[in-house]
């Protein structure tokens, strides 16, 4: 199957050539056919597995083919970084097509306020917006969603673990009745299921490889004792070998730490938290993406927020709690059907977690040797044989969790 056999208006085909679009990939096959048929579609991908074409593709075709005087379209994204990476996305593929957007998010200055402002008065086609900032245009008086046909909820799950759900509710319930509705997650958890079966009509089901990280990705562990991190990251990082590496704590301290840390030593690197100004956010972003940046460092917020090709390296200083977000980190290297590495440093504490990692993907993960130099690592205790066996563990992500909102 190629691109071609969508059928997309030619424009819109030109703008897909153009952005590097190839061959459809998994997701975009069973998903693009659903949604041309303007029906319901709840889908389970993991990330980087091209979901965010597999909607935006569609939904332009379907609105160059229509009125575009008016805001039709409405994609929801639990971050300011998803929804400026999704509105990059529409400029590229609509480049020819003619078609607006703007993302809407919280953050900014007063300027970017009154741009968003803007573009909702002049009835922008498509909305990408966080829940927050959305509803405080809509209870402003500004923004009405009455000609909305397409409504897009992007990495639901997550929306839902940052506590948006009564948001998202609220804003639908300014929505038309009639119209499609689509629902991308990377993982079902039986929120997700409630969530849609209450927004969605009779919808198409698509479920792809989920919970399972890239085959690209070579996955290694050192065991170590906190001390031994530090100086374990800086040896790592010394040197070529890579070119371009994100890091992973599990506290915006430990990333503003880990900063100095390396900063110290020479390497260039650039450290990805709330504390910083949008636009300083932004900057970050775009140099790491221009490849001016070699290594960032950020917690799981930046895990889905950041689209790029090419990363070589992914290190989680801190062992994730929760499986799914282990392969949420991976998963932003070995994108596009690359190679990468992905390195977690674990210690003592730690065990349970990567017992519980290990068993959802199904699979032991290598343990590399820790440089001499670095002293001697942790030893283990035995795996309960039992814990071992597939099946034995459910993720974190399956059970109820205390929301904890980020402001946008």
């Amino acid at each position: 199957m190629t691109f071609e056999d969508f059928n997309f208006n030619e424009e819109l085909h030109e703008g897909l050539l153009s952005m590097g679009y190839k061959e459809p990939t998994p997701i975009q096959k069973m998903a693009i056919p659903v949604v041309q048929a303007e029906k319901d579609l709840i889908a389970c991908a993991q990330t980087g597995t091209g979901k965010t074409a597999s909607y935006l593709l569609p939904v332009l075709d379907l609105i160059s083919k229509t009125d575009k005087s008016q805001t039709s379209t409405l994609i929801l994204a639990p971050t300011r970084e998803l929804a400026q990476q999704i509105d990059q996305q529409v400029e590229g593929l609509a480049y020819y097509v003619n078609i607006s957007s703007i993302a809407v998010f919280g953050g900014g200055d007063g300027f970017i306020y009154e741009q968003q402002r803007n573009a909702i008065q002049h009835n922008v086609n498509i909305i990408i917006a966080t829940p927050g900032r959305l509803l405080a245009h809509i209870s402003s008086g500004i923004l009405k969603l009455n000609t909305i046909k397409y409504l897009v909820l992007d990495e639901a799950d997550r929306m839902l673990d940052m506590g948006f759900m009564d948001d998202i509710m609220r804003i639908i319930s300014h929505l038309p009745k009639k119209r499609q509705t689509l629902l991308f997650s990377a993982t079902m958890p039986q929120r997700i299921r409630s969530l849609a079966n209450s927004i969605l009509h009779n919808p198409e089901q698509i479920n792809i490889s989920i919970s399972q990280p890239a085959a690209g990705i070579d996955q290694q562990i050192y065991k170590v004792h906190d001390h031994q991190k530090v100086p374990l990251i800086q040896e790592l990082l010394k040197g070529d070998l890579y070119s371009s590496s994100i890091i992973f704590a599990s506290t915006k301290e430990k990333v503003k730490l880990l900063y100095k840390a390396l900063k110290a030593i020479g390497i260039k690197v650039k450290a990805f938290h709330s504390d910083l100004e949008q636009n300083e956010r932004e900057d970050i972003l775009r140099a790491f993406k221009n490849r001016q940046l070699p290594v960032i460092i950020g917690t799981d917020a930046l895990s889905r927020g950041i689209d790029v090709e090419g990363i070589d390296l992914v290190v989680n200083y801190d062992c994730p709690s929760d499986p799914e977000d282990y392969i949420h980190r991976i998963g932003r290297t070995a994108r596009a059907a690359t190679k990468g590495t992905a390195i977690t440093f674990v210690n003592e504490r730690d065990q349970g977690k990567l017992n519980n990692i290990q068993a959802l993907i199904d699979r032991e993960i290598n343990v590399s040797v820790l440089p001499e130099h670095l002293g001697e690592s942790p030893v283990f205790k035995p795996v309960d044989a039992n814990r071992k066996k597939k099946g034995k563990f459910k993720s974190k992500s399956w059970k109820s969790r205390k929301p904890s909102k980020e402001i946008n």
